[in-house]
């Protein structure tokens, strides 16, 4: 090996074992995603977050760096989850006015669409025998991640699993709920947004701002209201049943 390729080597070892490459592995994977997904325009099945899932998992096993070690560097972003969390005050706030005009429906649309979404995946998977810690993690799991990872605390189940779920089912939500809404006749902008927001959380949202600026807005009012409502309710619907 000639001094050029030794120095490289070196320079590979110390990047793959700091946390800032982790945290490059993350950007540049999104940014990726993004990419694709405009140069897709815009097409549902090119979701950025699935993109970036499957680019940081096949980079993590191309280096062979532990999940732990990962996570020292990708924390920096899961920090930020809760400024985002807080955030949702933000479109519940500016769209206070249209909530007054639409309270009721939206608010029963809110409790369906939450009891809805805890039922059938609760449901399913009792049903097919899954574990205990698996069926916990469900409840929460149409909740906005950093919402859903905290009741998932206070209910004594897996953050982690929990977050998980949250963000496979936000993005098959972003992938599939076009077509779904497409299916079911809806055609108001205002009621698909807010249905995206409640089934599918912060990835829903994104999608919701992509196809209409109205389907956004209350997308990410269902999203806030369902962050809360679920923050909760779930627990206490947790504690009943236990």
């Amino acid at each position: 090996m000639n001094p050029d390729q030794l120095q490289i080597a070196e320079i590979w070892v110390y990047l793959s074992g700091s946390p800032l490459f982790a945290l490059i592995i993350t950007l540049t994977a999104y940014q990726a995603g993004i990419l694709f997904y405009e140069k897709a325009n815009k097409n549902p099945l090119a979701n950025p977050v699935a993109i970036a899932v499957v680019l940081v998992a096949i980079a993590l096993y191309l280096v062979g760096m532990p999940y732990q070690r990962y996570f020292e560097g990708a924390q920096f972003v899961h920090f930020l989850l809760g400024t985002a969390t807080v955030a949702l005050a933000v479109p519940i706030y500016r769209s206070f006015a249209i909530l007054k005009t639409r309270l009721i429906p939206l608010t029963i649309a809110l409790l369906c669409g939450g009891a809805v979404s805890i039922a059938s995946a609760v449901g399913i998977s009792t049903f097919l025998g899954a574990d205990t810690a698996i069926i916990g993690a469900f409840y929460p799991k149409s909740v906005t991640a950093p919402i859903a990872m905290g009741i998932a605390e206070r209910v004594g189940v897996s953050p982690t699993l929990t977050a998980v779920f949250a963000i496979v089912t936000g993005i098959l939500g972003a992938i599939l709920g076009s077509s779904i809404l497409n299916l079911l006749g809806m055609r108001a902008w205002w009621q698909r947004g807010f249905a995206m927001g409640v089934a599918a959380h912060g990835i829903g949202t994104s999608r919701a701002f992509a196809v209409h600026p109205e389907a956004g807005v209350y997308a990410s009012l269902a999203m806030g209201m369902h962050g809360i409502s679920g923050a909760i309710l779930i627990p206490l619907l947790v504690s009943y049943i236990r």
